[in-house]
């Protein structure tokens, strides 16, 4: 049998093995006498074949150019390392694996932390025995099944824990995240269909919204009056319409020409909390009443006594309007807990929470006549579809209106037909 001779041996060795050469620091001087040194080092992995440098520059002294390179070719080879182990990592062949892989590598680097934990938390209402059913034999009809059984008694009572029926609603939302999560796993090759689109999901029936008349919504305001921070932001999200994590993020700065630029919003998850962009993606800009920047006026003078209090430890560079006394965030599943127990004092409709006052102001700028394009743009909506379908109620109870300016239209053109005819 023919063998290679050492010659073929050592070229086959020289494009095969790492192509690791000896750490360089190289100094570099310029005309104007300046001096800098600079490391380079190939990357762990690299090949003769597929060479890639790791580089750095504009160190003042040797010494610090070798220290840094010895640093970051530590933290290389523990990043390759680290990659070496998760391609090597066993792919899931569960519904639970892949459940946990979506939400691991589509969530965390694609999604808010309250969306991912949110899914995580979808994981807990599904059967076990579907979650551990392989990825490749679940079929429309065990979905299917599924919905049925979550829809039964896919719920808890809160004190007892007895199972109870599950709205068709949150029903849906599951099968969303375990659509997605399916989708996703044809796209990594480990599916070839998705059972969610063709079982057979409960109807979801849409809620209408609560809105507060104007005497509910004073008899809130001025019930919250107990407690610091409640009445700004009670105030603020009914003079607006913004979202609850939109004005616990607000800073003083982003109130400039009596209007409120709203950026950011406020999330708060298990373990932090955290500023992201508004939901939708979509900053916005929303005047504010003069009955509001007289409320922050005064809002911002009680604030001026706990900056005094606290001194230099007042978290100024937060420049929070809505905050605790020391000027840190406030939490804002604490305020929604806060406001929904004072709505439950004050015998306030069942159903009734913070967002209610995001309700009630789009209700009543469209029952006022505003029109739908105006108060989409104000409430933040990534469409005017969006705000028909939340509000149709509203827009359907202005039906009558509609028919008597029609019939007033009608009769104003049978007049002016009449006069011409006569002249």
């Amino acid at each position: 049998m023919p063998t290679n001779s050492g010659s073929e041996h050592a070229e086959q060795n020289r494009e095969t093995l790492p192509y690791n050469p000896p750490m360089a620091v190289h100094k570099r001087e310029y005309s104007s006498g300046k001096t800098t040194w600079s490391y380079v080092f190939d990357a762990p992995g690299s090949t003769k074949a597929n060479r890639r440098q790791i580089k750095a520059s504009n160190f003042s002294t040797k010494k610090q150019a070798a220290d840094a390179e010895a640093k970051r070719r530590i933290q290389a080879q523990a990043d390759y390392e680290a990659g070496l182990l998760a391609a090597a990592a066993p792919v899931p062949t569960t519904l639970r694996g892949l459940l946990e892989e979506f939400c691991k590598e589509h969530g965390d680097k694609n999604l808010a932390a309250k969306t991912v934990e949110r899914y995580r938390d979808t994981i807990d209402y599904i059967s076990a025995d579907l979650l551990s059913m392989p990825i490749k034999e679940i079929t429309p009809l065990h979905m299917t099944r599924e919905w049925n059984r979550l829809r039964e008694q896919g719920g808890h009572h809160r004190k007892t824990k007895a199972a109870r029926p599950m709205s068709g609603k949150t029903v849906r939302n599951i099968a969303g995240v375990v659509s997605s999560a399916f989708s996703r796993a044809i796209r990594w090759g480990l599916a070839t269909n998705n059972p969610v689109t063709h079982s057979d999901l409960p109807a979801a029936r849409r809620k209408e919204g609560v809105a507060f008349t104007p005497t509910q919504q004073a008899l809130l305001l001025e019930a919250a009056e107990a407690h610091w921070a409640l009445p700004i932001i009670l105030q603020l999200c009914a003079a607006t319409g913004a979202r609850r994590g939109e004005v616990m993020a607000l800073r003083w700065s982003d109130i400039r020409d009596a209007k409120a630029w709203i950026f950011r919003s406020l999330t708060q998850t298990r373990s932090v909390l955290d500023f992201k962009t508004p939901k939708n993606g979509r900053a916005r800009i929303v005047a504010l009443p003069p009955s509001a920047l007289k409320d922050l006026d005064e809002h911002q003078k009680k604030q001026a006594t706990y900056r005094a209090q606290f001194g230099p430890d007042y978290r100024t560079d937060l420049d929070l309007i809505v905050a605790n006394p020391d000027g840190t965030p406030l939490r804002p599943d604490s305020i929604s807990a806060t406001v929904s127990a004072l709505f439950r004092r004050l015998k306030f409709p069942k159903g009734a929470s913070l967002h209610s006052l995001r309700h009630t102001h789009g209700s009543h700028l469209l029952a006022a006549g505003m029109e739908l394009t105006a108060v989409s743009a104000r409430l933040g909506h990534s469409s005017t579809y969006v705000t028909a379908t939340v509000y149709a109620h509203v827009l359907a109870g202005r039906d009558e209106e509609a028919a008597r300016v029609w019939d007033q239209f009608q009769g104003r053109s049978q007049e002016s037909r009449k006069e011409r005819r006569a002249q």
